[in-house]
């Protein structure tokens, strides 16, 4: 009898013990998500735990993205559990930023990068809202007073047609859509010439446009209201 009860005994806490280590997994996680501004190591140890997100994911983890990169000021549209359209150029632009693969995979180096980020700052000090595209990263920067408050994903002009580099501010926007010589432009701000910063349904991650500034449709009705005649926008390498 003895030895029968010891036998139950040892699996009970065998049982206990497996189910005890299934839990510590998750927790991590669940305790970052909960606390986005909390200690380093948290971060670093959901990067471990969380599972490879693509287009098309859904779920805890998911939304756990969402709320990190809402965080830290990039665009992707709220927090609403499902890897979609605004959260993969969300991711985009997060990569660009980082220098890592640009491939909308959130796999253990984005994941890792999201635990320990990059900064980025503005490179203009100002006391107003302004502008910057980073012709570099392929990013649009919403600043104000010198301060990062909101990053696009953006695919500036191509190397046969630049987007021009200096100084500008918007002078005329259409609240709508314009149809060009060059295709459909979607709530324009042009800051030179008939170069604008728009809204389009073909936001690669590369450098394609004909020398302006696209963002998706989606961001651009995000932030169509923090933009303005006489904005400061500028263009830099």
């Amino acid at each position: 009898m003895r030895s029968v009860c010891g036998r139950l005994l040892r699996l009970s806490c065998l049982v206990l013990l497996a189910f005890g280590t299934t839990l510590s997994i998750g927790a991590p996680a669940q305790g970052v998500a909960a606390n986005l501004g909390g200690d380093q190591p948290s971060l670093a140890s959901a990067a471990v735990t969380q599972p490879t997100l693509r287009y098309g994911s859904r779920g805890a983890a998911v939304s756990y993205l969402q709320q990190r990169l809402t965080a830290l000021h990039y665009d992707v549209g709220g927090v609403d559990g499902i890897f979609g359209y605004s959260t993969l150029h969300g991711v985009y632009a997060f990569q660009k930023v980082q220098r890592i693969g640009v491939d909308g995979i959130v796999g253990p180096v984005t994941w890792n990068r999201l635990a320990a980020p990059l900064l980025p700052e503005a490179r203009y000090s100002r006391s107003v809202a302004s502008v910057e595209v980073d012709l570099t990263r392929r990013v649009v920067f919403l600043t104000r007073s010198g301060s990062v408050t909101r990053i696009l994903d953006a695919s500036p002009g191509k190397l046969s047609t630049p987007t021009p580099t200096g100084t500008f501010s918007i002078y005329r926007r259409i609240d709508g859509w314009r149809e060009s010589s060059l295709g459909l432009l979607w709530r324009p701000n042009y800051f030179y010439q008939g170069v604008a910063l728009h809204g389009s349904t073909s936001v690669p991650t590369y450098a394609a446009s004909h020398g302006c500034v696209r963002v998706t449709v989606p961001a651009m009705n995000r932030v169509w209201s923090q933009l303005y005649i006489g904005e400061h926008v500028y263009v830099y390498r």
